[in-house]
């Protein structure tokens, strides 16, 4: 197979080595051993830049994008990885906000085509691959690097990070990383490096012991960030999860040495899309009525996501929900508050619950509306029969988020 264009290296990568975003479990390569292989065949170096590594179950995208946004306005050249993308592969590599170009994703996958390896890469393992040698490439000094899944066993955890930062615990991927919070906060744990510092963004009750024993068996210095007085501006106007991703964000700074002022930090917060991409955190898409668009796919985020909601004010809430078939789909049905009009919607990717099990969903749960195979149709039919002081609420999966046609909203 020849690879002449970016689609077709895209459309390589995702057949060739299929992923996790487009077909879950079958595409899971725990281990590094592969990854390090890669990476020595590509000869792309671990050790030459100031790295930032971020596990969590939660918030762990939001914290790498306010620490990106934060070193930006610092004026460093950053490069972030990140997973999964939305709308283009290119979202995942950015250095300063700006994603790779077609033309660097087009040429390593020609790179790793040509490789000669006893064995057949992950998409995962080579979207990383590709990261690490766009920023240096591009003379980055610092990462910031978000785990795919897990930690311990995650591709990432090849680097030696300088610092390494585990957000929260909660119970997903349950089938890989563990049925308890105890066992999931063990795979997590396996960021922390020797003699590094690491920062744990939330003190979970169940996890705190085992987080705490990880960094004494390191000799790694622990913080938590939420028992510290570093504090962001009282004035910010975000959800209360954002904010302790922004905590969290802050206080690995600090420990890296960084001073870093009120106005800096207003800044990053306000451009944090600008800078890094950072889409689909109740993401307002447009007002009267506000439509907002999340992302959150576990239960735990939900619960957040709701917290924020109940706290604004509007008229009816007309909610929009997808969900991937690995997902409790009735747990999280719960958690949204009685006085909603639910409209569920399959999507176009395989993972996607069916219509006729949505249908089934709809016969016990009075609150649910409709049962929708296109988000597009269903969210331009609401915004049309809407008030203006309603709010519309587009939350679920990446891949709900994914189906959106932007272009239909924005005028």
């Amino acid at each position: 197979m020849e690879l002449k264009s970016y689609s077709a290296a895209i459309k390589w990568m995702f057949s060739q080595f299929p992923s996790y975003q487009n077909i879950g479990a079958g595409a899971y390569k725990p281990g590094l051993q592969q990854t390090k292989e890669l990476l020595a065949a590509l000869q792309i170096n671990l050790d030459s830049e100031k790295i930032i590594h971020v596990a969590g179950t939660n918030g762990k995208g939001s914290t790498c994008s306010y620490m990106n946004s934060i070193l930006t306005e610092k004026n460093e050249k950053v490069g972030l990885f990140t997973s999964p993308h939305i709308f283009d592969f290119r979202e995942r590599i950015r250095i300063n906000g700006e994603m790779i170009n077609e033309d660097s994703v087009l040429q390593f996958c020609q790179r790793v085509h040509a490789l000669q390896l006893d064995f057949e890469p992950s998409f995962f393992e080579i979207s990383f691959a590709m990261a690490l040698d766009h920023f240096q490439r591009n003379n980055c000094n610092y990462l910031v690097i978000e785990t795919g899944m897990g930690g311990r066993l995650d591709a990432t955890n090849v680097l030696q990070s300088d610092i390494s930062v585990i957000t929260n615990i909660g119970l997903d991927h349950t089938q890989f990383l563990g049925s308890t919070l105890e066992e999931i906060a063990k795979e997590k744990a396996g960021i922390m490096k020797a003699r590094r510092p690491v920062i744990i963004g939330q003190s979970q009750l169940n996890c705190a012991d085992i987080f705490r024993q990880t960094a004494h068996k390191n000799e790694s210095t622990i913080l938590f960030a939420d028992q510290m007085e570093l504090r962001y501006p009282s004035d910010l106007n975000l959800p209360n999860l954002q904010l302790k991703n922004l905590q969290t964000a802050l206080v690995t700074l600090h420990c890296l040495g960084m001073s870093i002022s009120e106005e800096t930090i207003r800044t990053a917060v306000k451009k944090v899309a600008q800078n890094s991409g950072l889409f689909g955190r109740l993401s307002q898409l447009q007002e009267a009525p506000k439509v907002l668009l999340d992302v959150s796919h576990n239960a735990d985020g939900m619960k957040a996501t709701m917290e924020a909601v109940t706290r604004l004010n509007y008229g009816e809430l007309q909610l929009i929900y997808g969900a991937s078939q690995d997902k409790n789909i009735r747990e999280i049905l719960d958690l949204f508050p009685d006085k909603v009009q639910i409209h569920l919607c399959s999507f176009g990717n395989e993972r996607s619950f069916s219509l006729a099990q949505l249908e089934a969903l709809k016969l016990v749960d009075k609150r649910i509306c409709s049962i929708n195979s296109n988000v597009n149709s269903i969210l331009s039919k609401l915004i049309a029969e809407a008030a203006e002081e309603d709010l519309i609420l587009v939350t679920g999966s990446f891949f709900l988020l994914s189906d959106l046609n932007l272009q239909l909203f924005n005028g």
